[in-house]
């Protein structure tokens, strides 16, 4: 899947990476040897972004390779590398304008396959640990994603509630935390909008919750949406909108991969990590529209649409989450269509009512090179969710503002903890680019983590 050796440059011959900005090209052209300097006017290189050369030895092998940033800007285009390459071990030259960490982190990421089902081609090339880089740090990332995309590409048929919790287990036991699970009559009447969302699949519904850290650290929790497959329930999808339903758990697995990226750097703090899984199913026992349950918050819903089950689901955890009045809460959802029609697929809204707390989300996406955009949690608009039977309803029944209306829908469960942020993410990625395979991806993981590690450094 990845590999990225725990090495120095110079314990391995590794053929030299060299990856250029445009601004630097015309005093590095002037520097290179006679023959490569012009190897590389034959073949008209510039250094544009994703472009690249192969600079000849004497002896016909390859020597150098020239790599095209192009501005710069795409601070992870080192990871179209691992596609451009043959196999062999390789290394990158240090430049002044170049990140070394975030190129390292790239190719790791860009070496990604999915392998489950199919053969793969034979290993790839590899890329020796730069030094002065913290590689184990970039590994543990690189693995946490790899493992929260392996959940998101696992078909339905493969990925239930059960390996939802499996996947939370396989980290307890790793990173020794501890997993406790809801399910049956103890669901029904603890997490009563999960049950109702679950109850129709012969999969069974739980609500799975991890804990971990020292009990004296500052409280951090994580909220997963864990919807293994959505038909849209009586109120069904079309074909066309089912394809891609076994991505509906992304919030689970964004969740499961910052945990681990937690967890495994050892941050101070006292991470709690909640995950409902459930699969919206039809039967005759399936939850219908006009239904009216009582949340765990005590607050009535009225269904005014099952395919908004999402957020039913996410309310419960998130009130669970609410009691103990975390100093940080955080969820992850692939919630709303509106959400990809406002921002597309490759950035992820996000809300909060804590300003200086959307200050330093933002940067940590742009630090983190996993950016986001802030909505506004528009008060006035929560009068849409009104409900004339309920004390609200789960969708507004009209076509605005539907991303703005399911997180105002999230707020009304954690009315204690101010420091929320709820993340509404496509979970995938429709073709790929640098470090991004096509596929499923855990978009905002890399983020949280990256604040979680700006607040609570490890001790």
């Amino acid at each position: 899947m990845l590999n990225l050796p725990h090495l120095r440059s110079d314990d391995i011959i590794a053929l030299p990476i060299c990856c250029l900005r445009a601004e630097e090209w015309g005093a590095f052209e002037a520097e290179l040897a006679p023959r490569h300097r012009a190897f590389a006017k034959a073949t008209a290189f510039l250094p544009k972004a994703g472009n690249v050369a192969f600079l000849p030895a004497e002896d016909g092998h390859i020597d150098r390779i020239l790599f095209g940033l192009g501005d710069g800007a795409d601070l992870f285009l080192a990871g179209k590398l691992p596609s451009l390459l043959p196999p062999g071990r390789y290394r990158l030259e240090p430049r002044p304008l170049l990140d070394l960490s975030a190129a390292a982190l790239a190719w790791a990421l860009g070496r990604y396959r999915f392998s489950r089902y199919r053969k793969v081609a034979p290993e790839g090339p590899i890329l020796v640990g730069p030094d002065g880089v913290d590689n184990a740090e970039i590994g543990r990332v690189a693995e946490a994603v790899a493992f929260g995309r392996d959940l998101v590409n696992t078909p339905s048929n493969d990925l239930g509630p059960d390996e939802i919790e499996a996947a939370a287990r396989t980290l307890a036991l790793r990173y020794d935390a501890d997993v406790s699970v809801t399910e049956g009559d103890a669901l029904a009447r603890d997490f009563p909008l999960v049950h109702a969302v679950g109850a129709a699949s012969p999969r069974t519904p739980r609500l799975i919750d991890l804990t971990w850290g020292d009990l004296d650290a500052p409280k951090v929790t994580l909220v997963g949406k864990g919807v293994v497959f959505d038909t849209g329930g009586l109120d069904i999808k079309p074909s066309s909108g089912m394809l891609l339903m076994k991505k509906d758990m992304g919030g689970s697995a964004a969740a499961l991969a910052a945990a681990s990226m937690v967890m495994g750097a050892g941050l101070n703090l006292r991470l709690r990590l909640i995950i409902p899984a459930v699969e919206n199913a039809i039967a005759g026992n399936a939850f219908r529209p006009g239904d009216v349950f009582r949340s765990r918050a005590g607050l009535t819903v009225e269904i005014g649409n099952t395919d908004a089950e999402g957020r039913l689901i996410l309310a419960d955890a998130l009130a669970l989450a609410d009691e103990e009045k975390p100093d940080l809460l955080i969820d992850f959802a692939t919630l709303t269509g509106a959400a990809r029609v406002a921002l597309g697929p490759d950035l992820p809204a996000f809300f909060t009512e804590d300003d200086e707390l959307a200050l330093a989300v933002s940067a940590a996406g742009k630090a983190a090179f996993d950016p986001v955009w802030r909505l506004p949690l528009h008060a006035p608009y929560a009068s849409l969710l009104d409900s004339k039977v309920a004390d609200l309803n789960n969708v507004s029944g009209g076509p605005f503002a539907g991303a703005i209306t399911a997180a105002l829908f999230l707020r009304r469960f954690a009315p204690n903890t101010r420091a929320h942020v709820h993340f509404d993410l496509y979970g995938w990625n429709p073709s790929t680019k640098p470090a991004r395979p096509e596929g499923g991806e855990v978009q905002t993981a890399r983020l949280a983590y990256s604040l979680l590690k700006t607040r609570y450094p490890a001790r």
